[in-house]
């Protein structure tokens, strides 16, 4: 659902791109009360893997496919605040480095993408989660809920800044039937993606899942072949944080570097939901040329590398690669800079003397 330069008229994308910009400083400074030292990393993992399963069109309908857009994954893998942030990086490195996405369009896509799927995602989510059984199967339901909802969601968002500023005089109407229909579909798979990755993390590490944070159900024992509540007992929280990261970093890792430089040759080469409506509708008739149109890894491929599989999986293996660099980067100094909001006023590295 990247949107090109041309779609959508310039006073609208300005509006959009303020709004975005607010929305990512409020991020920044709520990123701070989500992240570490210990899951800044993994965040700056999350925009990778985002970035890489979003190389992976899949069909959808006769003729169009679809992607992951990732809100209400990085939004339950890291939190909401942190979730826009993830976005925001890979629309990023999609829009500068693969023409993918206008740069004048930015605004609107990370409203839309980052935005409005993370917060509809992250709200049903928490609502979902605090009806149901606080269980593994009850937050992987609900995380399938959420991202499901996300998806048309997003598509509704685009529709009324369509409405607002279309170039196109395209019947509202119809362009909403179109975009919501196609991407309910999308949302499926959206939903089986972010299901399965959020419940195989917390199956693993449920302890670096925020949405998962305060969830854990209590311990039941067998007792005259009835099921009770255990004691309750001193919080263990410490033990799993004291557990190092590596491993599951480095399985995520390599994980996205496969998809992206592998697996992404098998994707779907049908238009996704959002051009298939544009070249339906009409809406793309004042589509713009993008600025990067001449970028080195343009489409996703490595220019002047002929064979179609080695130059699509260099250029994945570097768009993870470089989202991941900037991603963590990002999150890096979100936890520095908390680390100094966190130390007194007028303290310094020295040890204070006894009087």
């Amino acid at each position: 659902m990247h949107v090109p330069d041309g779609f959508i008229n310039a006073p609208v994308s300005a509006v959009a791109g303020v709004v975005a910009a607010g929305a990512v400083a409020v991020s920044l400074k709520g990123a701070r009360r989500e992240l570490d030292e210990r899951t800044a990393p993994l965040a700056g993992l999350v925009a990778a893997f985002i970035f890489a399963v979003q190389m992976l069109n899949f069909p959808v309908a006769a003729g169009t496919s679809g992607h992951l857009l990732g809100g209400a994954l990085a939004a339950i893998l890291v939190g909401p605040y942190t979730g826009i942030l993830c976005i925001s990086v890979v629309l990023l490195m999609q829009g500068i480095l693969f023409a993918d996405g206008g740069l004048t369009a930015l605004g609107v896509n990370i409203l839309d993408m980052g935005i409005v799927t993370t917060v509809v995602a992250y709200a049903l989510f928490r609502g979902l989660t605090g009806l149901l059984p606080r269980t593994r199967r009850s937050m992987t339901a609900a995380a399938f809920v959420a991202a499901l909802v996300s998806v048309p969601a997003a598509a509704c968002a685009f529709t009324l800044m369509y409405w607002i500023g279309g170039t196109t005089d395209i019947p509202i109407g119809k362009v909403f039937t179109a975009m919501v229909g196609v991407h309910v579909l999308i949302g499926i798979g959206e939903a089986v993606i972010t299901a399965l990755t959020v419940g195989a993390v917390i199956a693993v590490r449920p302890d670096l899942v925020h949405g998962a944070r305060g969830l854990t159900a209590p311990l039941k024992l067998r007792i005259d072949g009835e099921l009770v509540d255990a004691p309750a007992r001193e919080p263990v929280a410490a033990a799993p944080a004291a557990r190092s990261n590596r491993g599951l970093w480095a399985t995520g890792l390599v994980t996205a570097l496969v998809l992206a430089g592998f697996v992404s040759f098998y994707a779907s080469a049908n238009p996704d939901g959002l051009e298939k409506v544009a070249t339906d509708q009409g809406i793309d008739k004042k589509a713009e040329e993008h600025a990067s149109k001449d970028s080195p890894l343009a489409d996703y491929g490595v220019k002047d590398v002929s064979d179609a599989r080695i130059s699509g999986g260099l250029a994945g293996v570097i768009g993870v690669g470089a989202t991941l660099v900037v991603g963590s980067g990002a999150f890096y100094v979100v936890t520095r800079r908390r680390r100094k909001g966190d130390e007194p006023a007028g303290s310094d590295s020295r040890t204070d003397e006894k009087v």
